[in-house]
């Protein structure tokens, strides 16, 4: 059986195709791709000024997040275990702030109870009958 010849013009095209594809089309998506200065300008000046406005927070949280990051990177656990025990930590801290915010506002309450000459009132609702 006699051996079939090699398909030159086939495997061109396909090459051309290929290349055009692997290389075209992300170099499309660059040029069609609007820049963050162009979308800006797209705003309308209310946005722009809020934008404008909490940049530097923005980028204040970033910078945390990428530190954070870092020092989780250098642990011998993996990041997603440290960062579930930083929001962890981050709870409890938050729930600690508001049950000593709680405490306080108990304490400016009674000490005005006091002030006032008013009696404490009871912790517990009496039982009605």
């Amino acid at each position: 059986m006699p051996k079939k010849p090699f398909n030159w013009r086939l495997w061109t095209k396909m090459i051309v195709g290929g290349g055009a594809i692997c290389v075209g089309g992300p170099a499309f998506t660059y040029w069609v791709m609007p820049t963050d200065e162009e979308l800006f300008k797209k705003y309308n000046p209310e946005l722009q000024k809020k934008s404008l406005e909490r940049r530097d927070e923005r980028q204040q949280e970033f910078d945390d997040f990428v530190t954070r990051l870092k020092q989780a990177s250098k642990s011998d656990k993996p990041i997603w275990v440290v960062q579930a025990e930083h929001i962890k930590q981050a709870q409890d801290k938050h729930k600690e702030e508001q049950s000593r915010m709680q405490k306080e506002i108990e304490a400016r309450r009674e000490e005005m109870r006091r002030e006032a000459g008013l009696q404490q009132q009871p912790s517990s609702p009496p039982n009605c009958r």
